[in-house]
């Protein structure tokens, strides 16, 4: 059987590059961008990170000891908008795209030389040149046989100049030898150290156990990134998308405070971006949670399960009111809010309630759709519930 020809698609600095691509006058210069208004760096371009900024490094800090890097609150709207665009566009290039996380995605190449007329790196270098003129975004492109093998390539295509670099399975033994397992797709601390009581340093050092001591010491797991890393296509890439089993929306409120009325009407803001997504999705929850944060990061969460799914935010807001005046304390002071939708339901497999009150399902669908309407035609939060503006309420950091 021919081996697979796997891409990992990686955007580089993706967070940065999006500011840079609706701000054109950010290009080349020292930019970071922070979880919130007093949070960490969670992207950096070239330039920042040549300046020292370290990665989750807090805000305080990094103004601090770099006071000429420019510090940009992150807009996770936009990211995910440019991500959309991004997985499309390579979706004009192959069928099967997996999308891995919001700004990496694996790429099913097999076969595509032919359709092209490309080799496979000349066919990479196609993908990168499109995605840049098309959607001004920079990518980085990895190529191998199997999953793991392409994650590894892609890391090192960032330190190439061309941001391409395929590991051909053949010769992958000697881009073990000079890999850390530490490096590897899923790899976390915890088995990078049980690996290192074992001796086991490198790449090669783990490709090289045989399969009945990796299946008795690590499982299935051990054994499925043996053969990965020695380039065997174990996980195929799919292009099937799970629909998700819970939606979950958490905030740094615009300031420190024990206000009740502050805090619901964060919550109110959530509440609404969730049951919105959750129509979006021709979904239903038959669960809500409500979280608090306070000043000193002790959480506090509270959840109940609902007699009758609903992805309307009038009817989650009164769960969440009585959800929150049970872990709220007056005494305490918060920093962030948070609302969990779960055990969601889709339309195709929706069951029938049978107490279902049909006249006011009706009514809830069309207030719910003039709603939906409104913001799709004079944008996101044109119809705001509660006391304050969401602008003056938090500072996004989580969606």
């Amino acid at each position: 059987m021919a081996r697979k020809v796997i891409a990992l698609v990686d955007c580089d600095s993706f967070f940065v590059c999006c500011e840079q691509k609706v701000n054109p006058e950010l290009k080349g210069k020292p930019v970071s961008v922070i979880s919130n208004k007093d949070g960490c760096v969670i992207s950096r371009s070239k330039e920042a990170k040549k300046m020292g900024v370290r990665m989750g490094e807090p805000l305080f800090m990094a103004k601090k000891e770099h006071p000429k890097g420019i510090y940009i609150v992150a807009n996770h709207e936009l990211y995910a908008d440019v991500s959309r665009q991004v997985m499309s566009k390579l979706r004009e290039f192959s069928p099967t795209v997996e999308v891995y996380s919001i700004d990496e995605a694996f790429v099913d190449l097999t076969g595509l030389r032919r359709l092209f007329k490309k080799e496979y790196i000349d066919l990479a270098a196609y993908i990168r040149s499109v995605i840049k003129e098309e959607l001004d975004v920079d990518v980085s492109i990895g190529i191998s046989s199997s999953k793991s093998l392409a994650k590894l390539a892609s890391d090192k295509a960032k330190k190439e100049d061309c941001g391409i670099y395929a590991i051909n399975p053949r010769f992958a033994v000697e881009e073990l030898k000079k890999t850390n397992i530490e490096e590897i797709w899923g790899i976390g601390r915890n088995l990078t150290r049980f690996f290192h009581k074992a001796g086991i340093i490198t790449a090669y050092e783990l490709v090289s156990q045989s399969d009945a001591w990796l299946d008795k010491a690590v499982g299935v797991r051990g054994l499925e990134i043996k053969h990965e890393l020695l380039g065997e296509t174990v996980s195929q890439v799919s292009a099937e998308v799970k629909p998700p089993k819970s939606i979950q929306n958490t905030s740094a409120l615009g300031k420190f405070t024990s206000d009740l009325n502050f805090i619901k009407n964060s919550l109110n803001y959530h509440i609404h971006k969730s049951c919105a997504k959750l129509r979006r999705m021709e979904a239903k929850c038959s669960l809500v949670g409500v979280m608090l944060r306070t000043k000193d990061f002790l959480v506090y969460t509270e959840k109940k399960v609902l007699e009758k799914p609903t992805c309307y935010e009038w009817e989650v807001s009164d769960i969440a009111f009585n959800l929150l005046e049970k872990i709220y304390n007056p005494t305490l002071i918060y920093r962030s809010t948070g609302v969990m939708l779960e055990n969601l339901t889709y339309d195709s497999n929706e069951q029938l309630f049978l107490f279902a009150n049909s006249e006011e399902d009706n009514k809830n669908k069309k207030l719910a759709k003039c709603l939906d309407k409104l913001e799709s035609r004079f944008g996101k939060n044109v119809v705001k519930t509660g006391f304050v503006s969401p602008k003056d309420l938090l500072e996004e950091d989580c969606k």
